[in-house]
């Protein structure tokens, strides 16, 4: 499996609470953010054309712990890291840096499903191609 894969963000007026502080449900924004540029650092999306259909990426749990806060104008590291790939879902972790500091810990499940029309989807086994990247191992 690839490493971590790493972005940075700057904590916007709009993302703090009236206490200064960056609300709690961004932290699940930005867990987001980052899984889908990692998506497109394989060279896919969350939600893509495939041979099988269009696949997408439904989250089935999501949880954050919240160590440290950060505030308007802190830049924080954020890195990913994919914990297990099985059959049909992905479960992977984000930490939350600043200063060197761990502010918070996401993690995220996520099930490879086919969509059709109308929003229905049901959950598939990861498209061989799929895994590879997902693995490290596919062009990018």
């Amino acid at each position: 499996m690839p490493n971590e894969f790493k972005i940075l963000r700057r904590v916007q007026f709009a993302e703090t609470d009236t206490a200064g502080v960056m609300h709690f449900s961004n932290y699940f924004r930005w867990m987001e953010e980052v899984e889908h540029e990692w998506m497109r650092s394989l060279g896919m999306s969350v939600i893509q054309p495939h041979a099988v259909g269009t696949v997408s990426w439904p989250r089935v749990t999501v949880s954050c712990e919240y160590f440290a806060p950060v505030r308007f104008e802190d830049v924080v590291e954020l890195r990913l890291e994919v914990m297990t790939i099985g059959d049909k879902s992905l479960t992977y972790e984000v930490t939350f840096w600043k200063d060197g500091q761990k502010t918070a810990r996401g993690r995220a499940k996520a099930v490879c499903c086919r969509t059709f029309d109308g929003g229905k989807f049901e959950s598939i086994t990861i498209p061989a191609d799929v895994r590879a990247r997902l693995e490290g191992k596919g062009a990018t």
